[in-house]
């Protein structure tokens, strides 16, 4: 019996020791998301949650205005990694105070958004990455007192890199091409659309 209860509380000590040495391995992943991911290596999978601030210039479509301003926005989205491969979707709603006036027209966007995919690379913590999808935004004319607004569905395209700051948080910069679509403004009497390219620096929270 001695010697049962000698070997039971030799395990139990082994089974500690080994808890323990585990339990100081730092893993760098958030497991509930992680799949097909090495030991030691950052994970992007999951979703995600934050916010960033830019700057965005362009022209208008069939007039001489050429809108630019500081944007700034949230974004959220959702990874999936296959070994150093990530796909993931990601939407964003923005504010911008892109404008301009050029006698007697005076061109702003207000607001736009996208809804994208995204396909990166990840070297552990550091992703390259392409985007592209959906665009939506408004447009504003105004001239002699007159304003006319115009909510337009376009297309985006754009590529970047994102930095795994800690387990939770990452930094990302990124550039983006936009283009609402032209709609037929009463004010100008022409067909009127913005394209703009954006430059843009956030964070993230991965859950």
């Amino acid at each position: 019996m001695k010697k049962f209860v000698s070997g039971a509380v030799a395990l139990v000590a082994a089974g500690w020791t080994m808890a323990a040495q585990a339990a100081d391995m730092n893993y760098g992943t958030r497991a509930p998301y992680t799949v097909n991911q090495p030991l030691n290596a950052y994970s992007w999978a999951g979703p995600y949650l934050g916010g960033n601030i830019g700057y965005a210039w362009g022209k208008v479509d069939n007039n001489p205005t050429k809108p630019s301003g500081f944007a700034g926005g949230v974004q959220g989205g959702y990874n999936w990694q296959t070994g150093p491969w990530v796909f993931g979707a990601e939407a964003d709603i923005q504010a911008t105070g892109a404008d301009e006036t050029f006698a007697p027209w005076k061109f702003s966007n207000p607001w736009f958004g996208t809804v994208r995919g995204r396909v990166g690379y990840a070297f552990s913590n550091i992703l390259f990455f392409g985007t592209g999808g959906l665009a939506f935004g408004e447009l504003r004319g105004e001239t002699f007192g007159l304003s006319e607004t115009h909510t337009n569905a376009g297309w985006t395209v754009g590529a970047g890199a994102e930095f795994g700051l800690a387990q939770n948080w990452s930094a990302k910069i990124e550039y983006l091409y936009v283009d609402l679509a032209n709609s037929n403004f009463t004010i100008t009497g022409a067909s009127n659309g913005y394209r703009f390219g954006l430059v843009r620096a956030g964070v993230n929270y991965h859950f």
